[in-house]
Order: structure tokens, then C-alpha cells, then sequence
């Protein structure tokens, strides 16, 4: 925190601030802290009129800049909406705002929740606001400030489009104040901000409040990473390559010495040399080395690597408790915390556990006693009280939101956390600790990207209570110090836009403000922003292309003609023989294995290459029972009695039979009598046959042969082919030739980057109007306005089971198993032993019809060249079923193998899905038929509640 000063310039300079902004002084008097210079020249700019992003590291005070949107919104009889990316966020800003301006001024609105939503000052999650903007709801009214907390998340795949959709649909009389985590390229989107909202200002400041020290832990010691002060932990980071620990290098050099050398590093610095996949790049450690230690790690290497339990006593001795420890697995957070249950370790004091105690007491006092019991609430109650947690999507939301009090308030001293963490809501810790550098990203093991260094140990440091933060990567056998100062040492987190238009959009957008305004808004994207900025790169490129190519041309003249004529004869010449090899080899390979389909046992034929090149006689043709292969594998006999079985590489042109011979029913090629007396038999067969190879070549292709013939003869008669410097000018037009290729591609890549998004709209757009939601003249029709209500991946899909009548006759239970599958989406890793089942005859032929209907929207986007939605996935839906069904919660959780979190999300969307779909469907049965499942699945621990954080 920085401190008043006492220089008589600064006060004066604080003087004027306050004359010229009399609010923001007002504003600033309220904290018992000086604000720092980024937050009053941001504050400064909202007091103007202007709208702002602030880009700051994780802890550096940035909501300050929000808040005073808030303040000012009181102070000037306007409103603010304040939106987070997640509900438990928007809890516990929802919480704060009502301690500064009571609870008559503030009001929240998430997805189920809705407290006082008319007030001056609303908090929401965005999508809320996205939702009100397209209703064109009243609640917007005088409306001046919004507030985008956490608006990196515009980079989420899954969410992040929301956040742009309502930066582009806000009134432009709205000033909009972004709140961002530290970003690589906070100008261009500060720039792309003030393109879509006009004046917008751009705030960036990279000095963290608090420095933060790099250290590495091997064995029970913890090093310090760099040999003088981490960059991280300067003021001002200095120019030039940090220094590495030398004690480090000599452990690293030392554990290599134990260690066969193939396994050091993947072979090639990118990695991309290995046999086989690895574990990440190799720089880290890992799986990957451990594999390639000669009989196994070793004893010592073992024992560089610290334990869990050692860990925690290590940091407890140092005083750099509390912390959180990052482990990329649910699994392995839980069995964190069973590790140190058996250690015996306790963290707390008598009174400690007395007030962890009671906050269990308030957060799990609503839950029977059955639903703990299937909880293991004993295990999570004893490990708290130790002041150990784990904090992972796969808790209950009660216990995460224990842990996250407990912990805020300084009880809880270790938290196992997945990554997840990182971008949640405020938990700040004096230390952070990396397990490992490697994560599962859904497809391999990857290294974290420096990005995500900086996201998780941006947690390190309390401000207003740490001097200092602490970042502790735990040693791995073959670790790289110099490749982790380098992560360490780089602040790289570009933000890049994740937003595609849908069909949810695309109605609302045209019924809101027609179909050529909506493609115009489209243009206005962030997406659309970036991909026109990679375009002046390359028109860079093409201009400076085209002057070398005039040039070249230029060199390459002739006396005789036009050379550049003549060049591009030869040019073509050589396409169009290359055409001609490309479809001979195509056409000859085709050709081959339906030539060995048709052979029969007795065929003479020739094999063209391999070690049985010469003539051969089919034995078996080999086109039966070939195990589910598509090519034959004919057996022969050669010419030297060798029996042996081919396949299509044999017979890289097609073969044809020159003759055919007899063979005996009781030949047994594994005699060599029989062997012999057949050999014998081809070889006088082959006196008779034309042994001329190429009588069986395929033939060129005459259309192409005759284009290269009528090629050849007028390059002859050209003027230039006989100038003695012809090839001296050939040298220049191949060079022109060469580089005028290169703008041809470059042009074509500038074409499909520009007005990408508009171009998807428009195909959208076409299946809409296909399928009858938007009429002939662009407008929405009652079908479009009812898709218009579903906020789903899949909403074209559900939109379309509504108007088949999928959903008409279902119980409730039924409509919730169907419904399921429409939201949601298996982990990776839990592809179990139990396959997924409809509950019930009734729900199975629903799934059945509702596939057909996915099925044949999937045909039209094909047609449209969209990308088709992700198919329908049952997994959920025999636990929505019981769920819906009233089933207790310990039986459904049996069942579906599920984690208690996870169980809880999913049955929240199935909740939100089931409303949104009674809406669009309008008055009737499935409307009933959807309110009952909200009311008969919000019960127990889905309804306890009622905040979900929306990780995954």
C-alpha cells in the first residue's frame, strides 16, 4: 500500500485533485488508504464522462475504479449495473455495496436469485445484462454506468462471447468501466473498446502491490529461483535476462548426471523430435523423465521431490502459511487433503476451530442429516477444523463457500486447489504453491503457458497484510531452472476474443434491430477487430510483394518478345506435368487395389517392386475374411519357390493377370515338394507369356498428355525460346513467377479473414430462414421468437424438438431426463464403465426422435458450411430423472458416480434450461410440465444454496 507523502509539491498536487475533482477527493476520503496513482487517474477519467479499462494484476485494487462508478451513480441520480462473470462473485459484491450504501440502494439479480432489482445500484452476472438488453428491458432505463468486473473472461470459449455481446448492444450514452486482469495487449483492446464505445480510456498498471518472490522447494529446502531479486518482486523490473539460482543449476546438474541422457530433454528444443508423446515439452519434469531413469527414479531423486505433508510443515516454519497449493486434479486435491488427515497435522488453534466451527454450523444447518451422511460431511468438518481444505468444481457449493469464508478470514492455512481457483472470487494467500508445471488441457499433457503462471501466483501477497507474497514451484526429476525463470520472468497474457455469433443471437439481434444493422454490430467485434488487425500485417507484405515482383519483371525482359509470356508457358508446362504425375500415382494406387480384388488363385502376374518383384502366381487371392481391413493380401508363389503374402505396397500400379495356370486342390505350401512342382509349372507358363513391363503400366491421361504436347510446341515457336539469354531472363521470371504465388496466397488469406464473423451470421442466417425463423424479408417469426428465449448450445435443436412435440406427454421426471441431454457435456475424464441409459422406455424414444432432429439440423449446417452442435449427451440424465423424481440425494449420487458439486451445477442448469424452455414454449402443458421441474428438482442441496460458482 503506498503511503502519504510528505513533500509539499505532493500535497499541493493532492490539493488541486481535489478542486478539480471534488467527487473523487469525497470519494477517496471514504478508504484509510492513499489510492494509487493508476486508481485516481482512472477514477478521474469516469468522473469526466468517460468510460474506462483498467488493467491491473490479481489483488492490485482495480474494483476501487467500480466502486466509484457506484458512488458516483448515487451521487448523480443515475443507475449502475456492476456485473461479474459468476455468481458467487456477484454474492460477494452484492455483500459489499450493501455494507457501503445499505440495502435500500443495492439489489441483485443471478439466475435464480432476485433481490431489490429496481435499485440504483444492481449487481448481475453478465449474461443477466445480456438477457435485459435483448428484452429491451425497462430496468435499463436510466441506466449510466456498468461496470465489467473481470472482463478478461471475454476470452472464456464457452461464456466469453456474453461479454462482447454487451458491450456492443449497451446504449452508447452508457459509460462502460472494464476491469481486467494484467494483459499483453490491454492498448488493442483498449482501442477495439473505444472503436465500439467512443471515448474510452486505457489505464495499465503492471506493479503489483505487494512483490512477489520466486522459490523452488526440493527435498525439504526451499530455494530461492533467481540469484538476486525476482523480477516480480521489483518496482520497476530491470532490462536484460534475469540471473538463475546457481544452486539450483548444480541440482539440476547433478540429478542429470543420475540419469540416462535421452531423457534430459525431447530430442529438438521444441520437443517435436520424441518418439513418442511426452509429458508436456520435457523443460518442466514430470511423468515424461521419470519414465526414462535408469531402473526408475532413484532413491535421492525421489527425495528431492517434497511430500505433501513436508510441504505444509515447511511453509509453517518459514511463516509462509496461509497458502494455497495448485494441483491440476480434483483427485488429487481431495488426496491432498487425506494425506494430511493421516499426517496427524493440525494448523489451528483451540479457537480457530471454534469459529470454523460455527461457520460450518451457519453454511450446512439447512442440510438433513442423510445428505451429509452421503456427503462425508465428518471427513470435511475434521480436515477444516485442521485448517486444511480442498477447493475444486466437484464440491458442494455450501462447502466451498465454507472453505472461502474460513479461509478470507485468516483460519484455514492450506488450501489444495485446482485452477479454477485462479479466476474465482477474492482468496488471496501469502504463498502459492505449483505442484507441477504440467496440465491436462482435454487432449494431452501440456505445459502451463506464462499466462497461466501469472494467473495462479498472482494469489501470493495480501495487500494491507503481506509485505511480501511468496511463489513456490515444487521440484520435479528434470526440472529446467532456466526454463522456469523464464516463465517466472515473463508477464505474457494476450487477451483473444472467443466470440462467434448462434442462432440465439442472430434472432435476437434481427428482431431487435433488423438483419443489416445486426451484421454491421457483428463487424464491430473484438473477434472481427483482431482478424482485421492480422490483415495489415499481411497487406504490409503484399504491397512490398508486388514492387519486388514489377521489379523482377522488370530484369527479365527480352528483345525477342514477351518474355513474361514465355515464362509463364513454361510454367505451366511444369503444373501440368506435375498434375499428370499427381493423378497417375492417385489413379494408379485406386486402380491397383481393385486390379487385387479381382484376382483369382492360378493368376501369372508381375509384382513391380519389393523383394518379390518378378513373376509370382496367386495362391489366395486374400480378399476373404482380412479382419476388417479394406486391402487384399495376396498369397503367392515365386519363381524361386518362396511363398509369401503381399500387400498393396507391392503394387504400386495396378496389376493385371498375363496368364493363368492350374493349382493342384491338395497343394500345401508348407511342402516343399508341392512348392517345388508349382514353381516348376510357372516358370514353363512364363515361356509363353510377353515378360515387357511396360505393356502393363497404366496409361497417362490423354487430355492431360495432349495439353502438355500442345504446350511444349507453342513454347517452340515462341520468339524468346531461342534467345541466347533466355535462361539468364527464366532466372528472374521464376523468381517473379515464385513471389507473385506468394500474393495470390496472401490475398486469398486476407479474404477469409476479413468479415469472418459477418460471413458466419450470414450462414446462420440462411439455415434460419431454412428452417422458418426469419421470414422471406428478415423478419423474426413466432418460431424465432421463441428460439429467441433459449440460451442454450444447442438451442436451434430444442428449439426444434418444441415445435416436433418431442417434449409434449412427458411427465416431468421424463422432460428432465430428455433436457439433460441437451446441456449437458461429459468431463474427459469421466469416460467410466457404466454406459449411459435412457430412464425409461418413454424417455428412450423421445432421445430417439430428438437425435433424428439433431441429426437433420446437423445436415443443414453442413449445407450452410457451419460447424454442427455438439451431439446430445445422456449422461446426466438418469440422475435428472431420479433427481426430478425426488430420489435422496445419497441414492442419486450411488448411481450416477457423480461428485456432490458437479451433481449440484448440473442439476442448476437443468433447473435454468427446463424455465427457458417453458417460456419460449408459451401457455400449455410442457410450460407446466417445465415449472414442475423447476419446483420438484430445487429441493435439499440444490436449493441450500443459493449461489453457484460456474467453473468447470
Amino acid at each position: 500500500m503506498e503511503q502519504a507523502s510528505s513533500d509539499p509539491a505532493a500535497a499541493y498536487a493532492r490539493f488541486r485533485q481535489r478542486q478539480l475533482s471534488p467527487l473523487l477527493a469525497e470519494f477517496a476520503g471514504g478508504y484509510g488508504f492513499e489510492l494509487d496513482d493508476y486508481q485516481r487517474e482512472a477514477c478521474a477519467h469516469v468522473e469526466t464522462g468517460s468510460g474506462v479499462l483498467v488493467a491491473a494484476p490479481t489483488g492490485a485494487g482495480k474494483t476501487i475504479v467500480g466502486e466509484f462508478a457506484v458512488f458516483l451513480a448515487l451521487r448523480t441520480g443515475r443507475k449502475c449495473f456492476y456485473t461479474t462473470p459468476i455468481k458467487a462473485l456477484s454474492n460477494q459484491k452484492y455483500a459489499d455495496l450493501v455494507r457501503a450504501y445499505g440495502a435500500a440502494s443495492v439489489g441483485l439479480l443471478t439466475g435464480d436469485t432476485s433481490i431489490n432489482s429496481e435499485a440504483p445500484v444492481v449487481v448481475m452476472t453478465t449474461e443477466v445484462l445480456r438477457n435485459m438488453i435483448y428484452a429491451r428491458s425497462a430496468t435499463l432505463a436510466n441506466l449510466g454506468y456498468v461496470v465489467m468486473d473481470e472482463v478478461h473472461y471475454l476470452a472464456d470459449r464457452f461464456r466469453g462471447a456474453v461479454w462482447e455481446e454487451v458491450i456492443i448492444g449497451l446504449a452508447e450514452s452508457i459509460q462502460v468501466i472494464a476491469l481486467s486482469a494484467t494483459v499483453s495487449n490491454a492498448e488493442e483492446f483498449g482501442e477495439w473498446l473505444a472503436e465500439v464505445r467512443g471515448d474510452v480510456a486505457v489505464v495499465v498498471s503492471e506493479r503489483r502491490p505487494v512483490p512477489l518472490f520466486q522459490h523452488v522447494m526440493v527435498g525439504r529446502r526451499i530455494h530461492d529461483l533467481f540469484a538476486d531479486v525476482a523480477p516480480t518482486a521489483q518496482a520497476t523490473p530491470q532490462p536484460g535476462k534475469a540471473e538463475v539460482n546457481p544452486e539450483l543449476i548444480k541440482v539440476a546438474r547433478d540429478e542429470a548426471r543420475r540419469v540416462r541422457d535421452d531423457s534430459r530433454r525431447p530430442r529438438g528444443r521444441t520437443g517435436k523430435g520424441k518418439r513418442t508423446v511426452g509429458y508436456g515439452s520435457g523443460r518442466y519434469g514430470g511423468a515424461a523423465h521419470k519414465r526414462f531413469s535408469e531402473g526408475g527414479p532413484s532413491r535421492s531423486s525421489r527425495s528431492m521431490v517434497p511430500n505433501r505433508p513436508d510441504l505444509v510443515e515447511r511453509l509453517d516454519a518459514e511463516a509462509l502459511l496461509p497458502a494455497i497449493v495448485f494441483i491440476f486434479s480434483r483427485v488429487g486435491c481431495d488426496a491432498a487433503v487425506g494425506q494430511l488427515l493421516a499426517s496427524g497435522i493440525k494448523l489451528t488453534s483451540p479457537e480457530e476451530r471454534r469459529e470454523i466451527a460455527l461457520i460450518i454450523e451457519r453454511h450446512v444447518s439447512g442440510l438433513s442429516g442423510a445428505d451429509l451422511r452421503a456427503l462425508d460431511h465428518g471427513r470435511f468438518a475434521e480436515a477444516l477444523e485442521r485448517g486444511i481444505a480442498a477447493h475444486h468444481a466437484g464440491m458442494l457449493p455450501a462447502y466451498k463457500e465454507c472453505v472461502e469464508e474460513a479461509f478470507v478470514r485468516g483460519l484455514i492455512k492450506v488450501v489444495f486447489a485446482t485452477e479454477t481457483l485462479a479466476l474465482g472470487i477474492n482468496m488471496p494467500a501469502r504463498s502459492v504453491v505449483l505442484e507441477k508445471l504440467v496440465k491436462y488441457n482435454g487432449e494431452s499433457h501440456a505445459d502451463i503457458t506464462p499466462g497461466e503462471y501469472t494467473q495462479l501466483t498472482g494469489r501470493a501477497g495480501r495487500r494491507g497484510i503481506d509485505i511480501e507474497g511468496h511463489a513456490v514451484v515444487l521440484w520435479q526429476p528434470g526440472l529446467d531452472p532456466r526454463a522456469l525463470a523464464g516463465l517466472a520472468s515473463r508477464r505474457t497474457y494476450p487477451l483473444k476474443s472467443s466470440f462467434a455469433p448462434t442462432y440465439n443471437m442472430a434472432v435476437n439481434l434481427v428482431g431487435t434491430v433488423g438483419r443489416e444493422r445486426a451484421r454491421t454490430l457483428l463487424e464491430q467485434s473484438f473477434a472481427q477487430f483482431q482478424s482485421d488487425r492480422s490483415v495489415v500485417g499481411w497487406a504490409r507484405t503484399l504491397t512490398k510483394n508486388t514492387e519486388a515482383v514489377a521489379g523482377y519483371w522488370e530484369a527479365a525482359e527480352c528483345e525477342r518478345g514477351d518474355f513474361a509470356e514465355y515464362a509463364k508457358l513454361r510454367a505451366e508446362i511444369s503444373q501440368t506435368e506435375a498434375e499428370l504425375a499427381r493423378s497417375r500415382k492417385s489413379d494408379r494406387r485406386a486402380e491397383a487395389l481393385e486390379s487385387l480384388l479381382i484376382l483369382q488363385p492360378g493368376d501369372v502376374v508381375r509384382v513391380p517392386q519389393g523383394r518379390s518383384q518378378g513373376w509370382v502366381v496367386i495362391i489366395d487371392p486374400g480378399t476373404r475374411d482380412r479382419k476388417g481391413s479394406s486391402d487384399p493380401r495376396p498369397l503367392v508363389l515365386t519363381e524361386d519357390r518362396q511363398v509369401r503374402r503381399l500387400s498393396l505396397v507391392d503394387f504400386p500400379t495396378p496389376v493385371k493377370a498375363a496368364g493363368r495356370m492350374k493349382i493342384n486342390k491338395r497343394f500345401d505350401p508348407r511342402e516343399p515338394a508341392s512348392r517345388r512342382n508349382l514353381a516348376a509349372a510357372l516358370r514353363n507358363k512364363l515361356i509363353g507369356i510377353d515378360h515387357d513391363p511396360e505393356r502393363h503400366r497404366v496409361p497417362a491421361d490423354p487430355e492431360l498428355t495432349e495439353r502438355i504436347g500442345e504446350l511444349r510446341e507453342r513454347m517452340r515457336e515462341h520468339p524468346c525460346h531461342d534467345c541466347p539469354d533466355r535462361e539468364a531472363h527464366a532466372r528472374w521470371s521464376e523468381r517473379a513467377l515464385r513471389l507473385e504465388r506468394e500474393v495470390a496466397q496472401t490475398e486469398r488469406r486476407m479474404a477469409s479473414r476479413t468479415n469472418t464473423i459477418a460471413n458466419r451470421f450470414d450462414r446462420i442466417c440462411t439455415v434460419l430462414q431454412s428452417l422458418g425463423y426469419l421470414a422471406e424479408g428478415d423478419e423474426v417469426t413466432d418460431e424465432g421468437r421463441m428460439l429467441a428465449r433459449i440460451y442454450s448450445e444447442l438451442d436451434l435443436v430444442a428449439a426444434e424438438c418444441i415445435r416436433a412435440g418431442v417434449f409434449d406427454g412427458l411427465s416431468h421426471p421424463q422432460l428432465a431426463a430428455v433436457l439433460a441431454s441437451l446441456v449437458f457435456e461429459a468431463r474427459r475424464s469421466d469416460d467410466g464403465v457404466r454406459r449411459p441409459r435412457m430412464p425409461d422406455s418413454r424417455t428412450d424414444a423421445a432421445m430417439t426422435q430428438l437425435r433424428r432432429i439433431w441429426r437433420e439440423v446437423s445436415l443443414v449446417e453442413r449445407d450452410a458450411r457451419l460447424e454442427p452442435g455438439p451431439e446430445p449427451d445422456i449422461g446426466f440424465s438418469q440422475a435428472a430423472f431420479s433427481w426430478a423424481a425426488g430420489r435422496p440425494l445419497s441414492a442419486v449420487l450411488t448411481d450416477s458416480g457423480l461428485t456432490a458439486g458437479d451433481f449440484v451445477r448440473w442439476v442448476r442448469q437443468v433447473i435454468d434450461f427446463a424455465d427457458q424452455v417453458g417460456h419460449a414454449a408459451g401457455p400449455g402443458e410442457l410450460r407446466d410440465t417445465a415449472r414442475r421441474i423447476v419446483t420438484s428438482m430445487r429441493r435439499g442441496v440444490v436449493d441450500f444454496v443459493p449461489d453457484d460458482s460456474d467453473d468447470v
